[in-house]
């Protein structure tokens, strides 16, 4: 079918859209408690073209998994989702000690990241393989763009990090 964009530019243009208010808000949640520690050692711009890459690996991861599987690839995939599970797997590994909360019905639990990261990454495996061996609906959710973005942000994320941040961040903590 023709569109008026090239389909390639969708792997871009559908991290910017998102499927409701809820969606957006929980894409940014996730952001915001994650991402500012590594674009604090990326740099501003390695942070923006670390999280691209990771949002475009992971909508290929989706492409490829929808083909694979034979499920209908003209259903719209869209959010930032696996751009954000980018910065999740790169966050596992640059800060697996810092702590995170976790809540659990009226309480917030104090994990390290390593342990809440694995946690909802073992969530994302185990609702996609239902998702990968069954029929066609997923839900609406696009696990296998969350599992290749934080496979992408898991391998890519030391060759983005920004050596000269990490060393002017280490001589302000000395002083």
């Amino acid at each position: 079918q023709v569109t008026p964009i090239h389909v390639y530019l969708t792997l871009f243009t559908s991290m910017f859209m998102h499927g409701g208010l809820a969606h957006l808000f929980g894409n940014m949640l996730y952001l915001w408690v994650f991402g500012d520690n590594l674009e604090n050692v990326m740099g501003h711009r390695n942070f923006f073209f670390f999280y691209l890459l990771c949002g475009v690996l992971a909508g290929l991861a989706h492409v490829f998994t929808s083909a694979y599987f034979s499920h209908s690839l003209l259903i719209p995939s869209l959010g930032a989702s696996g751009a954000i599970s980018g910065v999740l797997g790169g966050y596992m590994v640059l800060f697996p000690m810092r702590r995170v909360y976790l809540w659990a019905f009226l309480f917030s639990i104090p994990v390290p990241a390593f342990v809440a990261l694995s946690m909802w990454i073992m969530f994302q495996v185990i609702n996609g393989m239902g998702t990968f061996g069954g029929t066609e609906a997923a839900g609406g959710i696009a696990y296998a763009a969350h599992i290749g973005g934080f496979a992408a942000g898991f391998f890519l994320v030391r060759t983005f990090v920004d050596k000269n941040l990490v060393l002017q961040q280490k001589r302000k903590m000395a002083r």
